[in-house]
């Protein structure tokens, strides 16, 4: 099984996830991955949910908080601003607060509340799923690639779906329930729609939303989740103890990537004892590996001898990722 041979098998699969520990060549596989796309004639957009997003390094272009920005040719690229949105928020709340008390400032007690709240770490989370779920609704792409989070990060966020929908959903029912009352009402005295109505209505269309992203996160016809892995021990514990968590939320685990592999062939040449020990760790990491994941690991991606920076270097890591196949 080759990382190829998945897309070519599986052209249903359209949002595509790269996971693993910090720093291990998520954001540069999933740069790769949208560059094979679009070369392929497919319009992709590749997006990153990490507060430390890099893509803007990748790509050597200013894409932070700026929606999608064209690369080249069908591929797309985008970095949120979580900032920004808790701000949008904000002021939203504000707004609602002004129309609902007729306020034309907002009391300085409220306004402290608004701030506190911002500064939660939940918030920021919140915000940058709330725009998750905007792009993945959108369905403008031919894929949808993610460049998510740290491990511990990525967790928390694909919770959140379950978390925020239980909560929709109970007070969904509540509000249904006072629908009720309220229509009897509206008859009887002749009224409007509500403030109930459209309350109700917005929790509605919210958890709309969150049921279509969680589902397609979740739906193993529509999604491939990929593991990064590289031929250490600390990044094959965390790796095996983050795949019995994912699995935790259904996540479809397609197989895994090692990465930064050494060329074998270097042992034959005259080289530095601290390159021999290197090499002869990782052959041993990686029989480990074979031996752990089986035919789940897809390809080995060698360390190249620079950093992944500018569409040339991407093309590189795209031909050994996908060894010079199409779909």
């Amino acid at each position: 099984m080759s990382l190829a041979r998945v897309f070519r098998e599986h052209p249903e699969r359209r949002y595509i996830m790269y996971g693993g520990k910090g720093g291990l060549g998520k954001t540069t596989f999933s740069a790769a991955t949208a560059y094979w796309l679009a070369k392929q004639g497919k319009k992709v957009l590749v997006f990153s949910v990490d507060p430390q997003a890099s893509l803007t390094d990748i790509f050597e272009q200013d894409i932070f908080g700026k929606g999608p920005v064209e690369i080249m040719p069908n591929l797309y690229a985008q970095e949120i601003d979580a900032d920004r949105h808790i701000a949008e928020y904000q002021e939203e709340i504000r707004g609602k607060i002004r129309d609902m008390y007729g306020f034309a400032e907002i009391p300085e007690e409220i306004e402290s509340y608004i701030q506190a709240a911002a500064a939660e770490p939940a918030m920021e989370e919140s915000a940058i799923f709330d725009n998750v779920v905007d792009i993945i609704v959108g369905g403008e792409y031919d894929y949808y690639i993610y460049d998510l989070v740290p491990l511990g990060h990525a967790l928390y966020y694909l919770s959140m779906a379950s978390v925020y929908d239980e909560w929709i959903e109970r007070i969904t029912s509540l509000r249904e329930e006072m629908e009720e009352y309220s229509k009897v009402a509206a008859l009887l005295e002749r009224k409007e729609e509500t403030e109930e109505d459209q309350i109700l209505a917005e929790l509605q269309d919210i958890r709309y939303r969150i049921n279509m992203s969680s589902s397609i996160l979740t739906d193993n016809e529509k999604t491939a989740f990929f593991f990064v892995i590289i031929p250490e021990e600390m990044a094959l514990v965390d790796t095996q103890k983050a795949a019995t968590k994912f699995a935790k939320f259904d996540v479809p685990l397609i197989g895994y990537i090692v990465n930064r592999v050494l060329p074998a062939e270097l042992a034959d040449e005259d080289i530095p004892p601290y390159l021999e020990n290197r090499i002869e760790m990782q052959r041993e990491y990686l029989a480990k590996i074979d031996t752990i994941f089986g035919d789940q690991v897809l390809t080995r991606v060698p360390e190249l001898e620079r950093d992944i920076t500018g569409l040339d270097m991407i093309a590189r890591i795209a031909e050994k990722l996908f060894g010079g196949e199409e779909i």
